[in-house]
């Protein structure tokens, strides 16, 4: 397969850092490429690594890059948590495509923290060489992720919910009791697709080799953000988004149908394909996952 990996310099205030990126595909083939946002916040583009797939059915250039912080860009484990906001990751974004001179022709996917990255670029700087927009999964609002997945929890056993949140309330989430919780929780509402495969166990390792972006734009507690995304919504800048923009969910996972509910109604050019799981459909329904992303990103 076509691939050629390398990093750009990424200028912050006075400092240089570098991005490091993947392309699957020829970008001089004449394809508009697709760029991928990965999740986390602070989790590697590698669980991604199967859209390669739209290279292999499509002919479309695809790229994939680390977000600063993890994975194989820069790590900035002394930068304080105000260091990491989605403007920082808008321009990194920004920079990426001029210096790989797409700037003016593209087509973008951001799956989970990716797509309300995604979504938030769009609606704030409303980039003229996008064409398409592929929201995977995400939330328009941290607070409709996250009273999503309190309301998953509640499906549990009392005693399990109440072990988790108590874990969450006096800060012991590192305890086995608690990861162990995490894992099977994760195991339905996260990716049905058991035992996991070896790219998504590696995104979350690389989350827990370098949790600095992870806790400082979240926190370390499944169910309870603490940290700068915690009152982020994009809700009332939904309407300025006015690509043609496929958004994708599951009933299990925390993007619900409810959750992305004000997508589907304030997107000016939407088109909405529910799958049957819960968050990672292309794990879960890869097949279906790979057709309804290819279908959209060739209507001209």
């Amino acid at each position: 397969m076509n691939s050629s990996t390398g990093t750009v310099d990424f200028k912050v205030g006075d400092e240089t850092y570098q991005t490091w990126y993947n392309i699957v595909g020829d970008l001089k083939s004449g394809k508009r490429p697709l760029v991928t946002l990965h999740g986390g916040p602070g989790m590697s583009h590698i669980y991604m690594i199967s859209h390669t797939e739209i290279y292999s059915l499509y002919g479309i250039p695809v790229i994939f890059y680390d977000q600063l912080g993890i994975g194989k860009s820069t790590h900035l484990r002394g930068k304080p948590a105000e260091f990491w906001t989605p403007e920082l990751f808008m321009d990194q974004l920004d920079n990426l495509l001029v210096q790989l001179g797409i700037e003016s022709d593209f087509d973008l996917l951001g799956h989970s923290w990716g797509g309300m990255l995604a979504a938030d670029y769009v609606a704030q700087r409303q980039p003229p060489g996008l064409h398409r927009l592929v929201i995977s999964s995400s939330p328009p609002s941290e607070q409709l992720w996250e009273e999503s997945m309190l309301g998953h929890l509640e499906a549990f056993p009392a005693e399990f919910k109440e072990m988790v949140l108590r874990h969450e309330r006096e800060g012991t989430v590192s305890s086995t009791e608690y990861q162990a919780a995490i894992q099977v929780f994760m195991n339905k509402h996260t990716c049905q697709t058991i035992p996991w495969p070896e790219e998504l166990i590696a995104a979350f390792a690389s989350v827990d080799e370098d949790p600095t972006v992870s806790n400082a734009m979240l926190g370390p507690a499944q169910f309870h953000a603490t940290g700068s995304l915690t009152t982020w919504s994009v809700i009332d800048r939904i309407h300025r988004i006015s690509c043609p923009t496929l958004v994708t969910n599951g009933p299990e996972e925390g993007a619900q149908d409810y959750v992305i509910a004000p997508f589907i109604e304030k997107l000016p050019k939407v088109k909405w394909v529910r799958f049957a799981k819960s968050h990672i459909a292309f794990f879960e329904d890869r097949d279906y996952y790979f057709k309804a992303i290819g279908d959209f990103l060739r209507v001209d």
